[in-house]
């Protein structure tokens, strides 16, 4: 035990004696979380559409006033199709509408009014947005229209009630999710250059000189990383919960006992690549490319894991990130269902107790030439 304690004394020192440790532990987390919060917004965006009315209805007129009065459009009418290709072609716009000169007289006759919709492909996402805003703003206008009663009856008239994210702000389950993705790098990174520095400074060869146990070697470097990563969890939720006010319905002592399997299974990463590797250029590099890049791909944040090819939903099954953010996003947004706090953190479990005994068969206890 005394020796177990000096090691971890030790860590502990040559943390407060490296600034990198604390920079990677406090500094990355709250730039890697006001990035997430002001430059990722997967909310509903305000799109520049242009309108071209060839209608001379005066009823249709009011249609066009419907695209100006949207909240999530900015329209520009044209009145020449030359000019209005020419927007499209250099971005000025990212898409247009166009009322032919029938649009009424079909309606009046009970048929259907075809608009062409024309949307930018190449940033599909926008291309979506046009479509859906411009198919709701005429549907919206066609309800309170003259032409209401000619057209054919609504058979079903939705309701909509939304769950656990009442105000569909997206911040509220990226800032969640942001956490499992910079602890991935937090808990990789600290641990992946520990080894690597002790055989790199010779301070490795001294130390097997020893006594010391492949045990004591172990737990010295899990305890104190540990520690400061549990330290950087509690600063990331109080970036969330505190200062950009994510609602948080969960319960604080489930989320920090399943953060710390998680944290447990990072460090096992960590500690595995640089056991192997020796070398803190080749451990930090690795590190990026197995724990950072697939957090943010192939964790279901940002992606749907169902919509990916089947290889890759079966990938992300070993990948530690997955069963978090489901765990945390359910815990901030929905409160906490235990069916997911306990497979999640079963799986968790299961991948920290496996990577602990490779990192404790990676340690070597003798030099190699």
């Amino acid at each position: 035990m005394k020796i177990l304690m000096a090691l971890i004394k030790k860590e502990f020192l040559q943390i407060i004696r490296d600034p990198s440790s604390i920079i990677i532990a406090f500094v990355l987390p709250l730039l890697s979380i006001l990035i997430y919060m002001y430059g990722v917004n997967l909310d509903s965006v305000k799109v520049t559409l242009g309108i071209k009315n060839d209608d001379p209805n005066s009823e249709i007129s009011t249609l066009v006033k419907s695209f100006g009065h949207s909240k999530y459009v900015n329209s520009i009418v044209f009145n020449n199709e030359k000019e209005l290709t020419e927007a499209i072609t250099r971005s000025k716009i990212k898409g247009a509408v166009i009322i032919p000169n029938d649009f009424s007289t079909k309606l009046s006759r009970g048929q259907s009014g075809d608009l062409l919709i024309i949307t930018d492909g190449s940033e599909v996402n926008t291309a979506n947005y046009v479509q859906s805003y411009s198919t709701s703003i005429a549907n919206g206008w066609l309800n309170t229209s003259k032409f209401r009663r000619l057209a054919n009856p609504v058979v079903v008239n939705p309701e909509l009630r939304i769950w656990y994210n009442q105000d569909l702000n997206s911040h509220y389950f990226i800032l969640p999710g942001s956490i499992s993705v910079t602890m991935t790098l937090i808990g990789i990174l600290l641990t992946a250059l520990v080894v690597a520095r002790e055989w790199e400074r010779g301070t490795m060869e001294a130390l097997l000189s020893t006594q010391v146990r492949k045990i004591d070697i172990v737990l010295g470097k899990y305890i104190p990383y540990f520690t400061l990563g549990m330290i950087s969890m509690m600063f990331n939720v109080f970036l969330c919960v505190g200062v950009f006010k994510v609602p948080f319905r969960g319960n604080f002592l489930v989320l920090f006992s399943v953060s710390a399997l998680f944290l447990f299974t990072l460090l096992g990463v960590g500690l595995t690549i640089s056991s192997k590797l020796k070398n803190q250029f080749l451990a930090s590099q690795v590190s990026l490319g197995i724990g950072f890049l697939p957090a943010l791909l192939l964790s279901g944040l940002m992606f749907p894991i169902n919509s990916m090819p089947k290889f890759f939903q079966i990938l992300t099954m070993i990948l530690p990130p997955r069963y978090f953010i489901t765990f945390i996003e359910s815990e901030f947004m929905a409160g906490g269902v235990n069916s997911i706090r306990l497979i999640n953190a079963f799986f968790l479990t299961i991948l920290g107790l496996f990577l602990f005994a490779l990192v404790y068969k990676s340690t070597d206890m003798r030099l190699k030439n």
